[in-house]
């Protein structure tokens, strides 16, 4: 604690980059999941081809990832946008998977009494099966979100991660208070944005609640 204090500034500027690096993907990756998630639960074969990709792309190693990226889309290795490319396929990998699942928990009731007053696909879509399937996707989401706010450390090993320099500058100096201190802010935020996402996915659902009390 009495690094934190000593170090706020410096910490302060860690964190914005941290989460900088860590919230942009999961923007990216949502926007590109939800239609990509929607449009292959229709076909069973590309829902299960999006399935393997997806379990593909996220066994490779990140700090492999960072290493291959920058020659392929042709940017230098301590460029933030490698990290966010990085955690971006990670992020868009679950999340894909995800969207067809939550759909899946929309009762088949319900769907069928969408179509019966008339409801289009993309009507029914919008205002049926993604509002209704956002208590299962939320769980997903707080993973997502946890997960990239961890992983984004490791990009200090390539010059970018935020406050995965606390750990890096911590160890290159025998400095275990440096490297507390970072463990103890990044669990801080992935606590705090997990309730976060928990909160919203419950102000977005206010039904959930009503059923269940």
């Amino acid at each position: 604690m009495r690094y934190l204090l000593d170090n706020a500034g410096q910490v302060w500027g860690y964190t914005r980059e941290h989460l900088y690096l860590a919230l942009v993907p999961l923007l990216v990756g949502l926007v590109i999941a939800v239609p990509v998630g929607t449009l292959v639960r229709r076909v069973p074969w590309l829902r299960r081809v999006t399935v393997t990709l997806s379990g593909l792309v996220y066994t490779v190693p990140s700090l492999a990832l960072f290493v291959i990226i920058p020659p392929i889309v042709g940017i230098a290795t301590i460029d933030p946008l490698n990290v966010i490319i990085a955690l971006t396929l990670y992020s868009t990998a679950l999340l894909v998977i995800a969207v067809p699942a939550a759909l899946d928990s929309v009762p088949a009731a319900v769907l069928d009494s969408a179509d019966a007053v008339g409801f289009g696909p993309l009507r029914r879509t919008l205002t049926v099966d993604l509002p209704l399937a956002l208590p299962v996707f939320v769980s997903t989401l707080r993973v997502v979100v946890v997960t990239n706010i961890a992983m984004v450390s490791v990009g200090a090993l390539v010059g970018v991660g935020g406050l995965g320099k606390l750990f890096t500058q911590g160890y290159q100096r025998d400095y275990p208070d440096e490297i507390i201190a970072g463990i103890i802010v990044t669990l801080v935020l992935a606590l705090l944005f997990d309730r976060l996402v928990y909160l919203l996915g419950r102000a977005a659902t206010p039904w959930v609640a009503k059923g269940a009390a």
